[in-house]
């Protein structure tokens, strides 16, 4: 089976973390997250994949490579100018000529793709939409479907007052490849807005809605970001097996009086200093150094960070390179690539900031 992923979003709303860092490769447990979602495939035996983006991102390539050492073969769909997800989509149509998976690049889900392939061949379906159940739909696409599962409605970031269903467009679709037709050839168009909208009324393509309830987070925000880990480490997804408590990678020290309360990920190359408290679900990266009485809580630490004597981090993701000084609290916020944080500095909560900051004062 083949499958499109798309990555080519410029992720503004998990920046400061995709500054520098592609979403695809934005670190899940220290794996990049797009790894997880070619792993999840290779499951179902999806052995080859196209990446479609509207720019060149030369750190998806450059670790992927042709996708041979995952077991997969790997396509680079590369648009010219942005042409939205259906144009992206059709761009890639030369690879796409069986039925074929498309997948929006920054949702991580237990979906059990083989049944939802049963589903639609079973339907004989064109298009086929995977949908879930959330509280609030208004910021995603609400599918309504009759009771046979036959698409009847969809309205993409329906307002309140619009609102029928909580069933939502979870984000993997299974595309017959005439379906490809619907699409015009390089010009920017909407999956969401200008396809799903229109399916209700083609009775010449046969859409259905596929239900489930497994696993599903869609992470385009620090905060869905940081209960992303939260929900590995505690078990709820099966796309990764939590350690009972820490998981201390090659090379890393971790002093006699530090205390761990998992569960705890610590990559390579790491030295937890004296007197340091630990309290998970915490990842740390690969090279960081948390230094003597640091307390680090419920946060997401990227590679070579550094944390001073008797820091506090607190539900934060910090990114690659940052520098937290002696004393210094951060709170409930998100720092980018390189950012410095001067002795003593105490963040406002739910701050966000910019690579290569140095925060010289309380902000």
């Amino acid at each position: 089976m083949k499958a499109i992923i798309l990555v080519g979003g410029e992720a503004t709303r998990l920046r400061p973390l995709t500054c520098n860092t592609p979403k695809a490769m934005i670190p899940v447990i220290n794996t990049p997250f797009l790894e997880h979602v070619i792993h999840h495939l290779s499951q179902h035996r999806v052995t080859e994949i196209v990446l479609a983006s509207s720019q060149r991102q030369q750190a998806i390539e450059d670790y992927f490579g042709d996708g041979s050492q995952f077991g997969i073969k790997l396509h680079y769909s590369i648009e010219d100018t942005p042409l939205g997800t259906g144009g992206a989509v059709k761009n890639a149509e030369n690879y796409l000529d069986e039925t074929f998976l498309v997948l929006n690049g920054d949702i991580i889900t237990d979906l059990d793709i083989t049944d939802m392939m049963h589903f639609h061949q079973s339907r004989k379906a064109k298009v086929t939409i995977a949908r879930i159940l959330v509280d609030d739909p208004t910021s995603y696409g609400l599918i309504e479907t009759d009771v046979q599962g036959k698409i009847t409605r969809f309205l993409e970031k329906p307002k309140p007052d619009e609102v029928t269903t909580n069933y939502i467009n979870a984000g993997t679709y299974i595309f017959e490849p005439d379906v490809l037709a619907c699409i015009p050839p390089q010009v920017k168009f909407s999956i969401e807005h200008e396809f799903f909208a229109t399916l209700p009324e083609n009775q010449e393509i046969s859409a259905w809605g596929y239900d489930y309830s497994t696993y599903w987070m869609d992470t385009g925000t620090p905060e869905k970001y940081l209960q992303l880990h939260r929900d590995l480490l505690s078990g709820k997804s099966n796309l990764y097996n939590p350690p009972s408590g820490e998981l201390i990678g090659k090379q890393s020290h971790i002093h006699p009086t530090a205390q761990i309360n998992g569960p705890v990920v610590i990559g390579n190359n790491c030295n937890i200093e004296s007197d340091v408290m630990l309290t998970g679900p915490v990842i740390i990266g690969s090279d960081c150094t948390i230094q003597a009485g640091a307390t680090i809580e419920d946060s997401v630490i990227w590679h070579n960070v550094q944390i001073g004597p008797r820091a506090v981090v607190k539900n934060c993701a910090l990114a690659n390179g940052c520098c937290l000084n002696a004393d210094c609290m951060v709170e409930s916020s998100t720092l980018g690539d390189n950012v410095i944080v001067a002795n003593g500095c105490q963040l406002e909560p739910a701050s966000r900031i910019w690579p290569d900051t140095r925060v010289e004062r309380d902000t």
